[in-house]
Formats: C-alpha cells, structure tokens, sequence
C-alpha cells in the first residue's frame, strides 16, 4: 500500500473536515448578513474548476434582497421554502446555453470547432451539463472554504425559476445553493456514507 507522504500542498486535516468531512449541508441560517464581497469571493475561487475544453458553462445569479427572494421562494418545492427564506443569500447556479460564443476568449484552439457547436445543440447541452455540474460542486466546496455554509437544493421549478429571473437570455437554472452562517439546528445527524469497500476498485 502507497505511503501517504507529507507534501506542502496538502491540505491539513482542519481544513479537510471544513471542506469535507465535517461539512454539512445547512438547513438553518443565522442572521448574520453575507456581504456581496464574500459572494464575488465565492466566483473567483469557483471558477477555477476544471472544464470541458475550458468552456466554463456555469453562471451564477445571487439572489439577496427580500425583494428578489419573495419573487424565487415561491417556486423553490415546500420543504425547501423555509431554509431558503431564512439564508441571507441565495444562489441559483445557471448554465448558459450559448456558453460557445466565449470561446475565442476562454479556448482560442477551439475555434474551429464553434460552428459545429452552434449547429449540434443536444452535444452543446452534453458538454453544458456536465461541465455545469463539476463547476457547481467546486462552487460548494467555495461556499465552505470561506467560512459558510452552504445548502444545495434541486427542488424547485426550473421553468419558472428561468421565466421569472432568465427570460430573454440563454441562461438555464440547474441548481440553488442557499448560503450563509449556520443557524440555531442547521445540521441534521450525520447520514452514513458507503464504505469504500463496496465502492472502489483497483486495476
């Protein structure tokens, strides 16, 4: 068995258990306000996650006046109305349908690819999840890294989210991330994780 050795860029085990092992999704929020200094803090740590070709699909929207909140809680699903009113911010993560135009500036060597983007949709929708999705797992662990808390929802009512919020653009609501301090019985007790025995393999 491999040695796990001491590298300097290895994270200490405080800040793995910030990021990972003891972070939980939060329920509660504190009142304590999150300024939007921390939530632009929150995008340049997250844009730094791996993508396909660089293409960077994932858009970010923040919700945080009581005025832009009474209009997203109603279609968030019930159970999750509660937790979200009470987070002082609330980001509904988006990937942007015509996340190609940007490639002259983000993946100049896939210029000439562009047009067969623009004509392939279900391909661009492919590459537009699946890069969406590594983007908004690393704007989690973002949210953490900083000092808050996040809670991820896919509950909600995406049509309504776009039509409300993204009619016009080409900007689709995937996820919603309530973010916050911590409040009274945020997190519920631990659930088990599967074992790596009954998940990983070596060849």
């Amino acid at each position: 068995m491999t040695t796990l050795t001491q590298d300097p860029r290895r994270l200490d085990e405080a800040t793995l258990a910030a990021l990972f092992t003891g972070a939980h999704t939060a329920n509660t929020f504190a009142d304590t306000p999150v300024g939007d200094e921390e939530l632009t803090r929150i995008w340049e740590l997250a844009r730094w996650a791996p993508t396909g070709a660089n293409l960077q699909p994932l858009r970010v929207l923040f919700v945080r006046t009581p005025e832009a909140k009474a209009r997203l809680v109603p279609l968030l699903a019930d159970t999750n109305r509660d937790r979200a009113a009470s987070a002082p911010a609330i980001a509904v993560l988006a990937v942007d349908d015509r996340f190609h135009d940007a490639i002259p500036t983000v993946a100049p060597f896939m210029v000439p690819r562009q047009g067969w983007l623009e004509e392939n949709a279900a391909a661009r929708g492919e590459m537009g999840a699946y890069s969406g999705a590594l983007q908004a797992g690393y704007f989690i662990l973002a949210v953490r890294a900083l000092g808050l808390a996040a809670g991820p929802m896919a509950g909600f009512d995406k049509a309504g989210v776009d039509a409300e919020f993204f009619a016009g653009t080409s900007w689709r609501s995937s996820l919603v991330v309530n973010i916050g301090h911590p409040g009274p019985d945020a997190f519920r007790p631990r659930l088990p994780r599967l074992p790596h025995e009954d998940v990983v393999r070596f060849a």
